[in-house]
Formats: structure tokens, C-alpha cells, sequence
């Protein structure tokens, strides 16, 4: 009988006081195990190794779903060896931003909610996503290229914990990539102030500082995000298990599915339900506790 040595990684929010000892005892008796846990950070996120036959691995998951369903914790199951990965690839919008940079330009337009809607049905899959861009686009000629820089300026977020996931991976010799299928005036920003070492993303064609309504092909977009991740892994001479993706949109998913390590950030269900892992409860830094980092590694 062939086993598997695993490691359960739960995060909490902070300040929730949801890890307790009589949470984490009955969690063991629940699993069946008397492995100790370590805590990467008192109260917030913990590791606890198991040795189990590999055949249990999907009831194992299924079981550790159901146990944790009542509770905001956030989990990862994955192989014990090479936790800590050697690329970064993730997606920016709803990510490493809270915002959808094409929904906020849209807003300047005075378009928001009729952009917005085809937004969401592109992130949950429900159409097409280089028709949803076309189109969403198009709503957008004549509108002054100033309100891009509104934008930035003004209209957009960074996710709690992007900064320090970046830069403490950064820190630790991962190669860290931001890819998207937004647009490149932003990535490159946003890049520059989160600690990205390269960025991908589509180009809006502007003319007479005006947008024209059309995206300079190709569009990056689902099958675009994969190829990336694939050319990252040649490039740096890693294997697929060297990698973590995050995203949240069904454009992510062919790219999540792909890595060593595949997460969902506040996901649309089709990808939440595909990733090996989804963060729900916390934000970015759970993928560093994830790859066992403790909370006094972080670069903050």
C-alpha cells in the first residue's frame, strides 16, 4: 500500500480567535491523527503533517471541506516536499487588486453597469472571454485616455497582503510574474509598486489620446495565461510543482489547473471548485503560509 505525506496548512482571520486548542483537538480526533501541530503564526495559521494511503487522498479532501464548511478558515492539503515555490504567476483584477480596472474606466464613462455585467459573466464562464473584451471595449471608444490615469489614480486598491506576498517571495528567489487579461497601462503600475519581477496583459489602441474602441491583437486571455506559466517554467528551468497560480476568473483557470499549486482568490465558483486550494476568508499572505513560510518571514 502506497502512502502520501501531507501537509494541512489552516489560516484564519486575524484577530477571529478562530484556531483554538479544543478546535484544533477536536480537528485531530476528527482526522484521526496525534501529529502536533506547528504554527507558523499564534492563532492565525497552522501546518499539520499526515501520512495517509494515497487512495484516501480525495476522501480525506472531501472530508477536511465538510469539517471546515461552519468556519472562516481557509485550508490547503498538498504534498509535504518543495512547499515553498519558485514562481509566482497571477492574475491582477479582483487579485492583486480589488478592483476590475475595465469596470472602473467604464464608471469614468459613465457605462459602468452595463460593462460590469459583462464582466461577471466572463469571469464565471458563462461567455466568451476575447468576445467579452472585444465587446466591453468597443463601449469604451472616444473616452480620453486622462481617465486612465483617473483611474489609477484614484479608483484602484491593492488586495490585503499583495504587497507582502510579492515581495517576501521576491525576497526568497521566487520569479514572480503578473499576468492579465486587463490591460498593460496598468499591470506595469501596479507591477512597479507590488515588486513583480515582468508583467503580460493587453494593449488598448489609443489615437489622439483617445481610446479607438479596438485591443491590439492577440488578447491574452485564458489559453494565453497557460502558455505563460508553461514559458516561465522553460525559461527558469523549474517543474510544474515549482509553481503557484492565484486568480479568480474562469480566465485563470486553465492556468491554476496547470501549476504545482493552483488557488483561487474570492473566486468564482467554477474556479474555486477546480483550484487545490481557495482563499475565502483571508487574503494574499494565506499563500505564503500555504507554502510554509512563518509570519516573521514576511517582508512588510
Amino acid at each position: 500500500m502506497t502512502t502520501s505525506n501531507l501537509t494541512l496548512t489552516l489560516i484564519a482571520p486575524q484577530g477571529q480567535n478562530q484556531l483554538t486548542d479544543a478546535f484544533i483537538q477536536d480537528l485531530k480526533l476528527h482526522l484521526k491523527t496525534q501529529a502536533e501541530p506547528k504554527w507558523l503564526a499564534k492563532n492565525e495559521a497552522l501546518d499539520i503533517d499526515l501520512t495517509i494511503p494515497t487512495a484516501q487522498l480525495e476522501p480525506l479532501k472531501n472530508n477536511i471541506t465538510t469539517y471546515l464548511a461552519p468556519h472562516p478558515i481557509d485550508y490547503a492539503l498538498q504534498p509535504s516536499k518543495n512547499r515553498r515555490k519558485k514562481l509566482l504567476i497571477s492574475d491582477m483584477d479582483s487579485t492583486i487588486i480589488q478592483e476590475e480596472c475595465i469596470d472602473e474606466i467604464a464608471y469614468l464613462a459613465g457605462i459602468k453597469p452595463k460593462v460590469a455585467e459583462i464582466t461577471e459573466c466572463a469571469m464565471r464562464g458563462e461567455i466568451d472571454f476575447d468576445d467579452a473584451l472585444r465587446e466591453r471595449v468597443s463601449l469604451l471608444k472616444d473616452l480620453e485616455t486622462s481617465a486612465l490615469e483617473t483611474v489609477i489614480n484614484e479608483r484602484l486598491h491593492l488586495s490585503k497582503g499583495a504587497k507582502t506576498l510579492v515581495q517576501t517571495m521576491a525576497k526568497n528567489g521566487s520569479y514572480c510574474a503578473l499576468v492579465s487579461g486587463g490591460f498593460t497601462y496598468f499591470t506595469d503600475k501596479i507591477a512597479a509598486l507590488t515588486g513583480f519581477h515582468t508583467t503580460q496583459a493587453n494593449n488598448l489602441e489609443i489615437k489622439d489620446k483617445k481610446l479607438t474602441g479596438q485591443v491590439i491583437p492577440p488578447i491574452l486571455g485564458s489559453a494565453a495565461k497557460k502558455t505563460a506559466l508553461e514559458n516561465y517554467i522553460v525559461e527558469k528551468q523549474l517543474t510544474r510543482t515549482d509553481t503557484l497560480a492565484v486568480g479568480d476568473g474562469a480566465n485563470d483557470l486553465d492556468m491554476i489547473t496547470h501549476a504545482g499549486l493552483g488557488v483561487a482568490y474570492k473566486a468564482k465558483p467554477i474556479v474555486a471548485a477546480k483550484a487545490d486550494a481557495a482563499i475565502n476568508h483571508t487574503d494574499l499572505t494565506s499563500l505564503l503560509y500555504m507554502q510554509g513560510y512563518n509570519k516573521d518571514e514576511f517582508v512588510t
